[in-house]
């Protein structure tokens, strides 16, 4: 028995467990959403795989590409709709429903927020504006028992790609106040132990 294999020197020297209440969401580009979230994931990852046939059995082998999951973040919905609304305006800006003009003049004014303007393109008129405004950096923390940060997950360039229906309802017995749940999509996610 090598001291790699030893059952002595392969426990762990952590025991405590992670609790799925220890967390701290942060988003730049909607602050009034970090102080309402209820819950936030860390996306899931796939990694996609070749098949090489036989006349016997086919042989899977890995893939070469990463398929990452959607964040899906939950927050409660404040009595003036503020961060409801934020999500709402990002989306619209994204997806000018009625003209061109509603992504132009999201896009020109969030890239006048220092947060977000990072770097520069060209629109079609020459004029330089940035395109971060359309785009958003976001941090999932882990805490530790005792509210410490221990670990960030980091969200580079994501966007939201689906916000939930809002449903009132008279008949209800008893308050539950509303919650929505947002979708984003982003380039990709690191780990980073602090």
């Amino acid at each position: 028995m090598t001291t790699e294999t030893s059952p002595l020197n392969r426990q762990p020297d952590k025991l405590d467990y992670s609790s799925p209440t220890q967390f701290r969401f942060m988003i730049n580009q909607l602050p009034k959403v970090q102080f309402f979230t209820t819950a936030a994931n860390i996306p899931d990852l796939s990694l996609g795989e070749a098949v090489i046939p036989t006349p016997y059995k086919d042989i899977p082998i890995m893939g070469d590409k990463i398929t990452f999951g959607n964040l899906e973040v939950s927050f409660i919905v404040d009595e003036y709709l503020e961060n409801y609304v934020s999500i709402h305006n990002w989306l619209i800006g994204i997806g000018f429903p009625k003209n061109r003009t509603q992504f132009s003049s999201f896009r020109s004014d969030t890239s006048n927020n220092p947060t977000s303007a990072k770097t520069v393109s060209v629109d079609s008129v020459g004029k330089a504006t940035p395109d971060r405004g359309m785009y958003s950096d976001a941090t999932l923390t882990i805490l530790s028992n005792k509210n410490n940060p221990l670990v960030e997950v980091r969200f580079t360039d994501l966007f939201p790609v689906s916000l939930s229906a809002l449903n009132y309802d008279n008949a209800a017995t008893d308050v539950d106040y509303l919650t929505a749940q947002i979708s984003f999509r982003y380039k990709l996610y690191e780990i980073v132990t602090l």
